[in-house]
């Protein structure tokens, strides 16, 4: 039988009590070197210890810098409503008197009930943890909320692996540098603020960093309206914040927050009674998790990756690219963007709706608003992620190329506008007749670039239709989309200003060489949706062309304005030659049009575009209030360029791609779902030209019947097909 237990043997003996007060000695002696006042008499024979003690920390600074905290910043939609955060640490700072009173008197019950009664070190919670670490060869509690608050400002502000080792460091060199620093603390602010500092600091699991955060991912509620058991609950978990995890380990959690509630109860921060009431309480958890980036945002995950890139993009930001994804993840900025949500929606639906993830074909849309510039919303039918066999992908193929990586695809007959307002502008009259057969031979150094420089070559170039031929004029040729007559109409505009025009309206062209050339027209030159949105909102906006902006304006974290982001527009074309363009383009919506079965129930207009082995088809479309680009292209898993011809998209077969037929239905779906929120705008009329009398008869060509359900293609460069 077992002897019974002596009595003394949880209590130390005499050497280690002599060996406590050793160390208590030396640390006392050291902190009288740091400051004066606070020191314990000691032996001499302890002298040689207090200067080994004092010679190690004075190599430490003494005090820390009071950097700012990294605080996440939010993305938010036009509404206010939030897109994404970024961030680091999940953080958002607030000041004690946004913090419920409960809160904070549940924190110091529990780590540090002395506070405002002591300084930097509070000697007997110190001494006892000192004597309890040298009986059991642990280094626990003891640290009064200002020493704590000086280990996370260093395990925060650690720059090196080393210095974050230096920061946690189990062993009490670390506890008097704390000292030293907390000291510095006491000596500089308030208690008030110590404690605020403190709260905004702490880490309370699941990725919480501060207060606020934790009341918001915990509980879904601001820090101010905590209530008893909440705080208790956050209190607890401070001292170890991944083993009392109320989402992992809930029956710890409420362990510990029933050890808090107890010892409220105790201090008579609450009522004993009310203390055990609680303790009978379920956590009553609200959790709303914080994804962070992009990938973690529902509804925009695109538009989201786009404002990133715009902002990295931005010099304002930061020196270096590094600088600005600092600001961006630490900085607490509230990134204003010009989405709206409804539009957001539609965008994403219509491009869903008319592509599935998996097929051999990408859907993307964009939206601007005419005159702001603002991108109201952004959709592509693959979603983010890197998981190929479900379709994902992180090329964002409504975006230009520096915003989304891709390399984008031909725009098709889409091009054909900027040759009408050049031809306007020039002073053509839109009723300029053209003699415009199935097929044309032009000689391609007719064609003038910038400078009255012809094209160089000597070659030929033999474009074809497959719609109507005769004499066409820019009403009936853009109707018609007839090739021919926009290979002759651009080489008497020459192809230097239809050139320059498209850039003037947001079309970033970057390589002459391989763009300005005969084929200009036909759409010949890799585009995005987003940059074919602006272009054509130009002529929404009677000529005005407005960069692209997904911002308005980022604020800092307490309110004030960080940088503006307003909008930027230029007159790039005559009122009336922007008025003519779009009731030119009317006409495509009228009946007889390709756009006709694509209506809504306002006022719009449209064109169609298919490009060289129906790769690519288009259709731009506008009202006064908004410019929408729909574009469907053939592409594999990796994006790779193919026919759409003979493929199955969206659930239906494709025997021939059209821009009227493929991509227009996903065009008029997104317009359609927001066609109740655009006003009942109407464009203005052109200045009046008295048309000339009517033109021969057009031959119908072979593909005639295409209205009635033939679908066929028309032709284009070296007989090519171009669709509609």
């Amino acid at each position: 039988m077992p002897s019974p237990p002596d009595p003394n043997s949880a209590r130390p003996g005499y050497d280690k009590v002599l060996k406590h007060l050793a160390v208590m000695g030396a640390i006392a002696a050291a902190m009288g070197l740091l400051v004066a006042g606070l020191t314990i008499p000691v032996a001499a024979s302890l002298g040689y210890t207090a200067k080994v003690v004092d010679e190690t920390v004075q190599q430490f600074p003494e005090e820390l810098d009071e950097m700012p905290l990294a605080q996440s910043s939010k993305v938010l939609a036009k509404n206010g409503k939030v897109i994404a955060t970024f961030y680091d640490e999940n953080r958002v700072n607030v000041r004690l008197d946004q913090i419920a009173p409960i809160m904070q008197k549940a924190l110091v019950a529990i780590e540090d009930y002395r506070f405002y009664e002591h300084g930097a070190l509070d000697l007997k919670g110190t001494l006892r943890a000192f004597v309890n670490n040298q009986s059991s060869g642990s280094t626990q509690g003891g640290s009064s909320i200002t020493q704590q608050l000086a280990k996370m400002t260093a395990v925060t502000q650690a720059q090196t692996p080393e210095q974050r080792r230096a920061a946690v460091a189990d062993t009490y060199q670390r506890k008097i540098v704390e000292l030293r620093h907390a000291i510095a603390f006491e000596q500089k602010h308030t208690k008030d603020w110590i404690l605020e500092r403190y709260l905004n600091i702490a880490y309370f699991g699941d990725g919480a960093y501060g207060v606020q955060a934790a009341a918001k991912h915990y509980f879904s509620i601001d820090a101010s309206e905590l209530d008893t058991q909440q705080a208790a609950i956050l209190a607890g978990l401070v001292k170890n914040p991944t083993g009392y995890s109320p989402v992992r380990f809930p029956d710890r959690a409420k362990a510990r927050r029933d050890v808090v509630l107890s010892r409220m109860g105790q201090l008579n921060v609450i009522p004993a009674q009310e203390a055990t009431a609680l303790q009978q309480t379920d956590l009553d958890l609200n959790v709303a998790p914080t994804g962070n980036g992009c990938m973690a945002s529902k509804s925009a995950p695109f538009y989201c990756d786009y404002v990133r890139r715009y902002l990295l993009d931005d010099p304002a930001l930061g020196a270096t690219v590094a600088d600005r994804e600092r600001l961006l993840d630490q900085g607490g900025l509230v990134i204003q963007t010009t989405m709206a949500p409804a539009f957001q929606r539609a965008a994403t639906n219509a491009a869903q709706g008319a592509v599935d993830p998996t097929d051999m074909a990408i859907g993307a849309l964009a939206m601007v608003e005419p005159g702001t510039g603002n991108v109201l919303g952004i959709g592509q039918s693959r979603p983010m992620g890197r998981d190929k066999a479900k379709g994902q992908t992180f090329l964002d193929y409504a975006v230009p190329t520096q915003y989304g990586d891709s390399n984008g695809f031909q725009a098709g007959s889409t091009f054909k506008l900027f040759v009408i307002a050049a031809a306007l502008e020039q002073g053509m009259s839109p009723y300029t007749s053209i003699s415009s057969p199935a097929q044309v031979s032009l000689a391609m150094n007719k064609f003038m670039l910038c400078n009255d420089q012809p094209y160089s070559s000597y070659d030929t170039w033999e474009p074809r239709n497959s719609t109507s031929s005769g004499t066409m004029n820019m009403y009936s040729g853009t109707q018609l989309s007839v090739n021919t007559f926009f290979a002759q109409l651009e080489q008497r505009t020459g192809i230097c200003d239809p050139y320059r025009l498209a850039t003037e309206m947001g079309v970033q062209l970057t390589n002459p060489k391989h763009e300005m050339v005969p084929s200009f027209t036909l759409g010949v030159a890799d585009v995005s949706p987003l940059e074919m949105a602006e272009a054509y909102a130009t002529f929404a906006a009677r000529g005005k062309a407005c960069q692209a902006r997904p911002v308005a304006r980022i604020l800092n974290p307490d309110g004030s304005l960080f940088k503006d982001y307003p909008k930027s527009c230029s007159q790039v074309m005559e009122k009336d030659t922007a008025d003519r363009v779009n009731d030119i383009l009317r006409g495509v919506m009228a009946p007889g049009g390709f756009g006709s079965a694509l209506n809504i129930n306002k006022q719009s207009a449209g064109k169609t575009g298919t490009t060289q082995g129906n790769v690519a088809v288009w259709f731009n479309g506008y009202t006064p209030a908004v410019a929408t680009a729909a574009m469907i292209a053939g592409a594999n898993s990796n994006g790779i360029p193919m026919s759409l011809n003979g493929q199955r998209v969206g659930g239906s077969y494709i025997g021939t791609a059209h821009g009227s037929t493929v991509a227009g239905p996903m065009w008029s779906a997104a317009m359609r779902d927001v066609q109740d929120l655009l006003p009942s705008a109407y464009f203005t009329r052109p200045i009046y030209i008295a048309p000339p009398p009517p033109p021969p008869s057009a031959s119908k060509g072979p593909d005639a019947d295409a209205k009635k359900g033939n679908k066929p293609g028309r032709r284009g460069n070296n007989g090519k097909k171009r669709g509609r």
